[in-house]
C-alpha cells in the first residue's frame, strides 16, 4: 500500500519523495509546521500529558465523517509525532480531508484498506469512535501492547476545563446546544467560571484544537455518544456534570441489544469523580422511565448531586420567549435550565437569551412555506421515538418522509404514531418495506415508496394541501443513500427550496 506524502498526493496516484531529509530541512519542516501550545495545563494525575505524543509514532484509524479523524491528526503532529492515517476509503473520496492537512507535510496515508503491520508498527493508535471495540485490526494492536486511544478519551485527560456532558437518544444536540447559549449569555456576570465552549459529538468545534485555549475557569459542554462513552469508560472518566435527555432503543447494529447501548449511556453517571467536597452533579430527565431508574440509583451517593428536569417545569413566561416546537424541545430547554440553575443564572437571564436562540439545523428545522404548506427537516431523526416526538410536535395534517439505513430497530411504536399522526407517509432507503409492513398491520394510512429523496419530495408535494405539514424525520440512520444526516437533510432543503422558486 502507498505511503505517501501530502505534498506530493495527486489524483488517482500517489508516492512518496524517497530523499533524505537533512537535519536542517528537517528543523526548518518543524518549524513550519502549526504548534500546539506546549504550557498547557493538564489534570493531575494524569496518565497522559503533551509530552507522551512527542518523538511517538501515532495510527490515527479513520479520518471520519465529523473532523474527529482531522483534529487528532493536527494534535498529535503538532505534539512531534510521527503521524499515519489508515482509512478504508479511496484517496478520491477523502480529496476534501486531506487539504485540511496540506500544513502537515509528514503525515502519511494508507487509504482503501487498513493493513495489520500500522497495527504492529506504530506507539500510539488514535481510533475514530464508529470503530467497532472488537476490530481486528484494534485486536492485533492489543497484542502487540499499543496504547490505544480516541480523541475524547485524549480530551479528557488533558483538559483542565469543567466538563459538562450530555447523552441521549434524542434532543443531546439541541439540549447541548441550548446549555451552552444560556451559558454564554450569562457569563459576563457570573463568577463561576469565564468562558464557554461547545463541542463533542455535535461537531461544533475540534475537541483537540482548543485544548490549549482553555482555562481551569472554563466550562465546556459535550454533546457524547455511546460511542465515545464506551471509549471513556476504559479509562474510567465521564463529566463533572452529566446530563441524560431520554434513553429509546438505538445505535442496535452496533451494541447488539438494547441492554448494551444502556450499558454505554450510563457510564456518564458510573464513572463521575465523587467527592463530597465538590459533589459531581446527575441530572435525569423525569418524564423518562431509565432515568428515573437510575436517579433512585444514584441519589444515595455520597459525592453526587442528583437532579431531575421535566417539560412540565417550563413556565408560559418562558415558553413566551422559546420558539422551538413540540414537547420534545421543552424538554430540552428544561434539562438546559437545571444546568444553568446549578451555576446560578437567574430566571430573568434566561428568558433574556432564548429569543436568540435558533433552531439548529436538521432538527425540526423550518425550511419554506410553500402555497400554505409547511416544511420541516429533522434528518438528525434516525429513531423511531425520534420521529414521533417530531410527530407530535404538530397539531396541523402531516405528511412524513421516513426510511433510510436499517439500525436493527423495532418500528412497531412509531407505526401506532403514524396511524394516529399522519395523512400519509412517503418511505426511502433500506427499511422502506420494513416500515410499510409495520404501518399496514396498524391502520390503512396512505403509503407510497419512493426510489430517492427527490422522489419522495415530488409524492409529498402532490399529496399536500394548504394547511400541511411535510415533515423529513426519516426514523433511520442514512448511510444507505447518503455520507451522513447533514447531506440528507442538506438535499432535502435544496429540493424544497427547488419547489418554491
Amino acid at each position: 500500500m502507498p505511503r505517501v506524502q501530502l505534498s506530493t498526493l495527486t489524483k488517482g496516484r500517489s508516492t512518496k519523495n524517497s530523499s533524505a531529509m537533512t537535519g536542517k530541512d528537517a528543523s526548518s519542516k518543524l518549524l513550519s509546521m502549526p504548534k500546539l501550545n506546549l504550557q498547557m495545563q493538564c489534570r493531575q494525575n494524569s496518565n497522559m500529558n503533551i509530552d507522551f505524543f512527542a518523538s511517538k509514532k501515532v495510527l490515527v484509524m479513520g479520518i471520519g465523517t465529523f473532523g474527529g479523524g482531522l483534529d487528532a491528526a493536527k494534535f498529535a503532529s503538532s505534539a512531534g509525532a510521527k503521524v499515519t492515517i489508515t482509512d478504508m476509503v479511496q484517496v478520491d473520496q477523502l480529496a476534501e480531508s486531506i487539504d485540511q492537512l496540506k500544513s502537515y507535510p509528514d503525515i502519511e496515508y494508507h487509504l482503501g484498506s487498513h493493513i495489520p503491520a500500522d497495527f504492529e508498527d506504530n506507539d500510539i493508535i488514535i481510533v475514530n469512535p464508529a470503530v467497532a471495540p472488537d476490530n481486528q485490526f484494534l485486536k492485533i494492536a492489543a497484542r502487540h501492547n499499543k496504547t490505544i486511544t480516541s480523541q475524547i478519551n485524549i480530551f479528557f485527560e488533558l483538559s483542565n476545563a469543567s466538563i459538562i456532558g450530555i447523552t441521549g437518544a434524542n434532543g443531546k444536540s439541541t439540549t447541548t446546544a441550548l446549555t451552552a447559549h444560556i451559558l454564554k449569555a450569562a457569563s459576563e456576570n457570573n463568577t463561576q467560571y469565564e468562558n464557554v465552549w461547545l463541542s463533542g459529538n455535535i461537531g461544533n468545534k475540534p475537541l483537540l484544537a482548543i485544548l490549549d485555549k482553555m482555562t481551569g475557569k472554563d466550562l465546556v459542554v459535550l454533546e457524547l455518544s455511546s460511542f465515545q462513552l464506551e471509549n471513556l469508560a476504559k479509562i474510567k472518566k465521564a463529566p463533572k456534570i452529566s446530563v441524560l435527555t431520554n434513553l429509546t432503543p438505538n445505535h442496535l447494529d452496533r451494541h447488539g441489544t438494547f441492554k448494551n447501548y444502556c450499558a454505554a449511556k450510563e457510564g456518564i453517571f458510573t464513572f463521575q469523580n465523587l467527592n463530597a467536597d465538590s459533589p459531581a452533579v446527575s441530572i435525569f430527565n423525569a418524564d423518562d422511565r431509565i432515568s428515573c431508574e437510575w436517579f433512585e440509583k444514584y441519589k444515595s451517593d455520597t459525592g453526587r448531586t442528583c437532579l431531575k428536569f421535566s417539560a412540565d417545569d417550563i413556565t408560559d413566561e418562558i415558553k413566551e420567549k422559546f420558539t422551538l416546537p413540540g414537547r420534545v424541545n421543552l424538554s430540552n430547554l428544561a434539562a438546559a435550565i437545571t444546568v444553568a440553575k446549578h451555576f446560578g443564572i437567574t430566571t430573568q437571564q434566561i428568558k433574556n437569551s432564548l429569543p436568540e436562540f435558533k433552531a439548529l439545523p436538521h432538527r425540526l428545522e423550518f425550511v419554506a412555506d410553500i402555497k400554505g404548506v409547511k416544511w420541516y427537516n429533522d434528518s438528525i431523526a434516525t429513531t423511531g421515538q425520534s420521529t414521533i416526538a417530531a410527530l407530535q410536535a404538530f397539531d396541523e395534517p402531516k405528511i412524513l418522509i421516513a426510511g433510510g439505513y436499517d439500525k436493527g430497530i423495532s418500528f412497531d411504536e412509531l407505526a401506532g404514531e403514524i396511524a394516529k399522526q399522519a395523512k400519509a407517509v412517503i418511505l426511502i432507503g433500506q427499511t422502506a418495506e420494513k416500515i410499510a409492513k409495520a404501518i399496514k398491520l396498524q391502520s390503512n394510512t396512505k403509503i407510497q415508496i419512493a426510489d430517492s429523496l427527490e422522489d419522495a419530495v415530488g409524492l409529498a408535494g402532490q399529496n399536500a394541501v394548504a394547511g400541511d405539514i411535510v415533515l423529513l424525520s426519516p426514523a433511520c440512520a442514512s448511510y444507505d443513500m447518503f455520507k451522513n444526516f447533514q447531506q440528507r437533510g442538506q438535499e432535502f432543503v435544496t429540493l424544497v427550496n427547488q419547489i418554491s422558486r
